[in-house]
């Protein structure tokens, strides 16, 4: 085949996929050098080559009532996109996460004879399992993360390849929270409680408010601890700092711009907005607490249908398991809850502590699998097998 006239077609939704879509456009150039790249893109994946024919953070939305006031712009993003690739066909699209996007774009294209990837399994083994059904025959080919992830899709006849992780790529565990704080400019022999309310609007107004009277308890109890919050940009920034003021003035907190991962390298322990930081935490080898809530009427739609299946809301207790890693979930997240939680993992005998951490590094290991360069390699192979039909 010609490497330079590739085009791949690639949409990313939110940071994460930002993230991953950068590492797969880099792996994917060592087979097309010369390989054109476009879609909707970040600033990590447009750093790479990536035209954004959008703004990435017109899809950054989380749940169903969340995504109502967008979705005629969205349905008219999501057209302009299918109509422009049938006109000119890429070599082949990939879908990063963003499914409720996504996956309906695979499905015209794939019917277009445009083979379609999707990269980042959504959690129906965890909740909307009815989706599945959806995706058959809607799809070439789904990478999956985690590796329970394949056997699920196997069972709905659904071709898929486990790839690991790239941030198990890029994470050392437990590294050193020296050298961490020392390009933060943290003390070195203070404990540090690292604080992450999320990375949108709506996490902030929903969860920011229960952390902040938690740390009021905690900052009485542990008046010597240092809370630590990396904010994401200035919007998120000024939004925290303006709860903060009113609800707990009186607790100091140390503000870094972005660098989330290295405040969680630098900290002995973590409480956070469950989602992809989780994850991060547990590769980083930290204890942590984590908090899940979304819209009051998005709840009800979840427990109205019985959306949930899975035991556990984070990554970290879905692949081992078990309860690792405490979740506050939705009404249970509440300052006593916080403090609670925070400060019974803080007292945690060390065997405990021990075990728990031995479970991270397991799955860090498990998930350590050069996961870009493998998804790169799975799309050759499936794109070489289309060309050769």
């Amino acid at each position: 085949m010609d490497n330079s006239d590739i085009k791949i077609a690639i949409i990313a939704g939110e940071v994460s996929g930002d993230i991953l879509g950068s590492r797969l456009i880099t792996s994917l150039k060592k087979h097309y050098p010369n390989a054109t790249f476009e879609g909707i893109a970040g600033p990590e994946m447009q750093a790479v080559g990536c035209e954004s024919l959008h703004p990435m953070e017109r899809l950054s939305i989380m749940g169903f009532t969340e995504a109502l006031p967008r979705l005629f712009e969205l349905l008219k993003i999501r057209k302009t996109l299918i109509k422009r690739w049938k006109k000119t066909p890429p070599h082949f699209f990939v879908g990063i996460d963003a499914p409720d996007f996504n996956l309906n774009v695979e499905k015209v294209l794939h019917q277009a004879g445009i083979p379609s990837i999707h990269y980042v399994s959504p959690s129906v083994w965890a909740w909307r399992e009815s989706r599945v059904e959806k995706m058959k025959g809607s799809m070439d080919l789904m990478l999956t993360l985690f590796p329970f992830e394949v056997d699920f899709y196997k069972k709905h006849n659904i071709p898929a390849t486990f790839c690991g992780h790239p941030l198990a790529d890029e994470i050392p565990f437990d590294s050193d929270p020296v050298s961490a704080r020392t390009e933060l400019d943290l003390p070195h022999d203070q404990f540090i409680l690292a604080v992450l309310p999320g990375s949108r609007m709506g996490e902030i107004k929903r969860i920011a408010p229960d952390f902040l009277a938690g740390l009021k308890k905690l900052h009485k109890q542990h008046p010597e601890w240092l809370f630590v919050s990396p904010l994401i940009n200035k919007q998120v920034k000024t939004e925290f700092d303006q709860l903060k003021n009113n609800i707990a003035p009186e607790v100091p907190i140390t503000y870094i711009d972005g660098q989330s991962r290295t405040v969680m390298q630098a900290a002995d322990q973590i409480l956070m907005a469950s989602g992809t930081a989780v994850l991060e935490g547990m590769l980083v080898g930290r204890p942590m607490v984590a908090a899940y809530r979304v819209a009051p009427l998005t709840a009800k739609i979840i427990r109205l249908f019985d959306m949930i299946k899975s035991k556990y809301y984070t990554l970290p207790n879905n692949l081992a398991d078990e309860y690792l890693v405490p979740e506050l979930i939705q009404e249970e997240i509440t300052a006593d809850n916080v403090f609670d939680r925070v400060d019974k993992q803080f007292n945690q005998d060390k065997a405990s502590r021990q075990q728990m951490l031995g479970r991270f590094a397991d799955i860090h290991k498990q998930l350590r699998q050069n996961a870009s360069d493998k998804a790169a390699e799975a799309l050759v192979t499936l794109l070489e097998e289309k060309t050769d039909e």
